[in-house]
C-alpha cells in the first residue's frame, strides 16, 4: 500500500461560491459560513506523502488553516509487545507545536487525542503482519484551525500506508458541529467555539465500517443519523483523494462532488 517515490500532492478543492456577507448567525439557512462554505461543504484539502526523511512513512495534510504532519517508525523490536502478545503493537502520540494555537506557547502533548487516534487506527491495521514489534505513529499539529483530530486521523492513516503497513482499508475521519439548527461539516476553530455539540466519525469507507464514533452535546436520534450520513459520504470522497495520493496522482473534486447532501 506504500507509494513513496516522487509522490504528487493530492488536493480537494471545492469551486468558489458566490460571495455573501460573513456571519455567525448559524441558525439562518440562507447565510453561508464565515469562510463562505455551505453547511455540508468541507474545506479545501491538501495531502502529500513522503515528506519526512529517515522515517518508514510520513504524510502532510492541510485543511484550510489546520495543518498536520505525521511520521511513522517501525516495525521495530518492542519488549512490551513480546511480553503479552505474538501480534504487533501500535503506539500513537499526538502533540501540538507551541505556535499551533492562537495563544502562543500553549503547545503540548494531547493524551486524549493520542488515545482516540490509537482506537481509530488499531482496528484497521493487520497487527499479525508484524508480530512482537511496534509501529510508532507521531502526529504533530503545526496549526490548529478546527477539526484537528479528524485531520490527524486521516493523515496518520496515509502515513501508515506510505510506510507499507498492511491495513484492511484506509481510515478517514470527518466531524460535524451542531450549530443552532444546522449541522456544519468540517468545522473551523471559530465554529467549534460556538457549537452546541459535535460528532466525529472515523471509518474504513471501502468496508463501510465505522472504527470510532464520538458524540458530545445533546443530539436527537434523527440528527445523529443525519450527521453520520454526512460524515460517511465525506469520508468516502476523502478516501478517493488519499488513494490518488498514494498512487502519485493529482486529484481534485469539482463543485458537484464537494457538497454532501
Amino acid at each position: 500500500m506504500a507509494g513513496k517515490a516522487g509522490a504528487t500532492p493530492s488536493t480537494y478543492s471545492p469551486s468558489p461560491t458566490t460571495h455573501k456577507t460573513k456571519s455567525l448567525s448559524f441558525g439562518n439557512d440562507d447565510v453561508l459560513r464565515p469562510d463562505d462554505r455551505e453547511w455540508h461543504q468541507c474545506r479545501p484539502a491538501f495531502f502529500q506523502i513522503g515528506v519526512v526523511a529517515a522515517t518508514a512513512g510520513s504524510a502532510y495534510a492541510d485543511f484550510g488553516s489546520t495543518k498536520v504532519i505525521v511520521s511513522v517508525f517501525g516495525p521495530r523490536e518492542s519488549k512490551k509487545a513480546m511480553m503479552y502478545s505474538d501480534i504487533g503493537r501500535l503506539s500513537c502520540h499526538v502533540s501540538y507545536t507551541t505556535f499551533a494555537t492562537p495563544v502562543r506557547g500553549q503547545g503540548s502533548d494531547h493524551k486524549e487525542f493520542s488515545s482516540m487516534l490509537h482506537k481509530a487506527l488499531e482496528g484497521a491495521i493487520i497487527l499479525e503482519t508484524f508480530p512482537k514489534t511496534t509501529v510508532d505513529v507521531f502526529a504533530l499539529v503545526l496549526e490548529s484551525g478546527g477539526s484537528d483530530l479528524p485531520v490527524v486521523i486521516s493523515c496518520a492513516s496515509l502515513a501508515l500506508a506510505d510506510a507499507g503497513i498492511m491495513m484492511y482499508d484506509l481510515v478517514t475521519s470527518v466531524s460535524v458541529s451542531y450549530l443552532g439548527k444546522n449541522l456544519v461539516l468540517d468545522p473551523t476553530l471559530e465554529e467549534e467555539s460556538h457549537q452546541d455539540g459535535s460528532l466525529i466519525l472515523t471509518c474504513m469507507p471501502s468496508r463501510d465500517e465505522v472504527t470510532q464514533l464520538t458524540i458530545t452535546g445533546e443530539w436527537s436520534t434523527p440528527k445523529i443519523n443525519e450527521g453520520m450520513k454526512i460524515c460517511m459520504d465525506a469520508c468516502s470522497k476523502f478516501s478517493q483523494i488519499m488513494k490518488s495520493c498514494l498512487k502519485g496522482l493529482d486529484s481534485a473534486l469539482e463543485e458537484e462532488d464537494s457538497n454532501v447532501d
